[in-house]
């Protein structure tokens, strides 16, 4: 199993707005090789809020796969320029992508 995480620092006060559209799409139940979804909000910052966004998948060649997806494409579409929409600020201010294996997991229910 990995562990793609996505570090996101956004405006401060958007964090928990936020978080629930990373776990929205129904997209995700249909995703194969996704076996979960979680949003962490970073605590005790002062300047910026952070989002770890984790997906854990079965493996490397499933994450590779919805990066190609249209769903992974639709998610990360950008407003048309000259629209209403891309005329906003984003709340983004920069993110980073970190890859894990997970190398040892002790789950207690």
């Amino acid at each position: 199993m990995i562990v793609v995480t996505n570090r996101i620092k956004v405006v401060k006060g958007m964090g928990a707005a936020m978080a629930t559209s990373f776990t929205a799409s129904e997209a995700l139940d249909l995703t194969k090789g996704l076996v979960k979804v979680e949003v962490l909000l970073t605590q005790n910052l002062s300047d910026y809020d952070e989002l770890s966004v984790n997906m854990y998948w079965e493996s490397m060649e499933y994450f590779t796969a919805w990066k190609a997806s249209d769903s992974f494409k639709a998610a990360h579409k950008r407003p048309e320029p000259g629209t209403e929409a891309s005329s906003k600020q984003s709340p983004i201010l920069g993110s980073e992508l970190i890859t894990y294996e997970v190398a040892s997991l002790k789950e207690i229910l």
